[in-house]
């Protein structure tokens, strides 16, 4: 009873986070938080099944979840192996092959301490596996909250459609993932708002250091050609990251219409970590994404998640360490 009245009273607490700004990564912990005791209630639920149905479920549910762990890991690791072949080998194409093996890791680790009988390598088990709970919450936090906010279909009341830069390849050339932003910010751009007025089209991006033209100069390029008229597209051609893309943007479109909103256009991975920049920034616009290839998507969502973690620096510090004491101080006995 207890587990689900905190269900309940955090689904109430991100209801009003929610209303407040929907654009927080508290409220996708405060719905993790909300489903993990539904969970822990339904898993209560368990002690009124019939002896012979407990014992069953009781030797299921672990050896489904390591089944799942290690499934878990063969993914990313097949995925990481296709992400080097498409996209080279990068450290952020890296990142599903990270997370694979280290998978693999911690479950030889948690199979060693649970047939070793040492202190210490329990001490190091049980830190490895709270660490990794907690990451892996904060990571379904993510990936959830990211889903729903993914589906908010964008409002009809924009002045300004931002399309966020990508990077080009060959110099001068938009690239396969930068034409699905713009595709989709072309097509919100041309389909006009509530009053019947089209918003002007923002393209956001600055010259890398490999590249021959400002991205944004390539963007709104490929709009005009799309259909765009070349007086509804206006450049941002400064920034070098998510962050400066959306305040340099902003000071275009408040010279231009002080009470605007805006919808800001990127890929699906970086949907939730761009609201979260845009919230940042005191830009008053949903983000939406456009579809990114499958093989990409594992990498860069652990990309983005990382970004997101890094971006709250005291809080899981601290969390992280606390935990280290908890494994350091009470071990692990299988």
């Amino acid at each position: 009873m207890v587990a689900y009245l905190l269900a309940a009273l955090f689904l109430a607490l991100f209801a009003v986070g929610v209303r407040r700004d929907v654009r927080r990564f508290g409220n996708a912990v405060l719905l993790g938080l909300a489903v993990a005791f539904a969970v822990a209630g339904l898993l209560g639920e368990l002690d009124r099944l019939p002896d012979g149905v407990l014992r069953a479920a009781s030797d299921v549910l672990p050896a489904a979840a390591a089944l799942g762990a290690v499934v878990v890991a063969v993914l990313l690791i097949g995925n990481g192996m296709v992400m080097v072949r498409q996209e080279g080998g990068r450290p952020a194409n890296l990142l599903s092959l990270a997370a694979g093996i280290g998978g693999f890791g911690l479950i030889a680790l948690l199979w060693a301490a649970a047939h070793v009988e040492s202190r210490t390598l329990h001490a190091v088990a049980a830190t490895a596996l709270l660490v990794a709970g907690y990451l892996s919450f904060l990571l379904l936090c993510f990936l959830g909250y990211a889903a729903l906010y993914g589906r908010m279909p964008p409002r009809d009341d924009a002045d300004f459609v931002v399309v966020l830069g990508a990077g080009l390849v060959d110099g001068d050339q938009v690239p396969p993932l930068l034409a699905g932003r713009l595709d989709l910010g072309i097509a919100l751009a041309l389909a006009g708002g509530a009053e019947g007025r089209s918003p002007v089209l923002v393209v956001s991006g600055g010259k890398g250091s490999d590249e021959q033209v400002a991205e944004a100069v390539a963007m709104a390029g490929y709009a005009v050609d799309h259909g765009v008229p070349a007086d509804r597209v206006r450049r941002e051609d400064r920034s070098r990251n998510t962050a400066e893309n959306l305040r340099f943007s902003a000071e275009i479109m408040r010279a231009e219409r002080p009470e605007y909103h805006c919808t800001v256009v990127t890929s699906s991975f970086h949907v939730l970590r761009a609201a979260l920049a845009a919230r940042r920034a005191g830009v008053p616009g949903q983000v939406v994404g456009a579809r990114t290839a499958g093989y990409y998507w594992p990498s860069a969502v652990l990309r983005e998640f990382a970004a997101v973690l890094l971006s709250y620096p005291r809080i899981n510090v601290a969390a992280v360490l606390l935990l280290v004491m908890v494994g350091a101080t009470a071990g692990w006995r299988p």
